[in-house]
């Protein structure tokens, strides 16, 4: 039974490689000249013999080969995981501010661009992990408040020049507004229906930002947004006001770092509440939570308008850092990456969302002669997670801790 096993495993592989090479070769082979096999045979055969090398150890872990391996990597992740729960949070938390106030030191400019995108990322995926992870809400719209927090800083900037720390709060509160109106309609339906409505929301924004020409400049957008400023008061001679513009990258990753720590701080708290706990009992049933006496369409709405106000939060440094914004900025593929984030992090996880971002955004940065084939990589690993760890790479233990501070 088990070589017939082992057979039919070996020939679906061999059918999977033939079936990809005749996927590759139109995508791949279609030349302005004509079609060619060279340069699909030469990615196939990499893919091949990675697939072949897979299989191989596959079949030695399926003979029992690794067993002594395995019984020495459960020793160690058991030492390594009572270490962990042994270690307080607070050193831990201690020792990753440390290094992400230090990072800047230990990399160049390319380096600060990239952690800028990260932690811009890491905002918007902890806005969403309350929409998804928390209230069990599927926003497949999410970035049009993006949009609204991006293009109310530019527009007071640019017209009126109020400071970006003044615009910030005005900016989260604007898009809370736009998650109320558009959410008031579309947060009474449930499942697929939500995400069909809340994309079409979505898609709506975009359309407006682009075609509104008086107010957004259309297609062409806004340049000219003034970059954040840095305060602090001068005792020198008596005490006076200084003023420095934000211009280099560190600077920006030093902006962009206190707005992600605000932001991790505001949604572990809302995590950890009563609110939280409302969410999470409508994510698990929301007709037993409306029968317990919670406000569901409420409570969703204030979820709605909560992630709102943190990709608001995230759009006005994005619009302060670029000193431009358009429309094509905020397209649904951005919503589904931030989506992609918060589940391969895990949902309702904070450190899974940080994660997550980390292997969206940071990663594919160090792989970018492969740039071509990034989104085949891209949906081959979400498959492979969804398969191997279909909780995310760092799940949510909210559950656990509670019945244990229970008991």
């Amino acid at each position: 039974m088990t070589t017939q096993e082992s057979r039919k495993r070996w020939t679906s592989f061999g059918i999977g490689l033939i079936w990809l090479l005749i996927i590759l070769w139109p995508l791949l082979g279609i030349k302005p000249e004509g079609l060619e096999f060279a340069s699909t045979f030469s990615v196939w055969i990499r893919l091949a013999v990675a697939g072949l090398c897979i299989m191989i150890v596959f079949e030695l872990n399926r003979a029992g080969i690794f067993d002594s391996v395995k019984k020495t990597g459960s020793s160690v992740k058991g030492v390594t995981q009572r270490a962990y729960a042994a270690t307080p949070n607070w050193l831990l938390i201690c020792v990753g501010l440390a290094f992400a106030i230090a990072f800047p030191a230990m990399t160049g400019r390319y380096g600060h661009d990239v952690a800028c995108n990260v932690l811009i990322y890491v905002c918007l995926g902890l806005g969403l992990n309350i929409v998804v992870g928390l209230a069990g809400l599927l926003d497949l719209g999410y970035i049009a408040f993006y949009g609204v927090g991006a293009y109310t800083y530019a527009l007071l900037s640019i017209h009126y020049g109020i400071s970006f720390w003044l615009c910030l709060p005005v900016a989260g509160l604007l898009a809370a507004i736009a998650g109320c109106i558009i959410g008031y309609p579309t947060l009474r339906m449930r499942g697929d229906y939500l995400a069909i409505v809340t994309l079409g929301f979505g898609e709506i924004v975009r359309l407006i930002l682009n075609n509104w020409m008086e107010l957004t400049n259309g297609p062409n957008g806004l340049m000219g947004v003034k970059r954040p400023g840095l305060y602090w008061l001068d005792f020198a001679n008596g005490w006076s006001i200084e003023h420095l513009w934000v211009k280099k990258v560190w600077m920006f990753y030093y902006v962009i770092l206190f707005i992600a720590i605000c932001t991790i701080i505001a949604v572990y708290r809302l995590n950890y509440s009563r609110i939280g706990r409302a969410w999470e009992a409508i994510r698990e049933d929301e007709t037993a939570a409306e029968l317990m006496g919670v406000n569901t369409f409420l409570l969703k709405l204030l979820a709605y308008a909560s992630g709102a106000v943190f990709a608001g939060f995230a759009g006005s440094f994005f619009a302060a850092r670029m000193r431009f914004v358009s429309p094509e900025s905020f397209t649904f593929l951005e919503s589904a990456m931030v989506l992609a984030m918060v589940v391969l992090g895990g949902m309702g996880s904070i450190p899974g969302v940080m994660l997550g971002a980390l292997a969206l955004i940071a990663l594919p940065e160090a792989f970018r002669e492969f740039d071509t084939y990034r989104m085949l990589v891209f949906g081959g690993v979400m498959t492979l997670m969804m398969l191997v760890r279909p909780k995310g790479l760092w799940p949510a233990k909210r559950v656990g801790r509670r019945s244990e501070e229970a008991e």
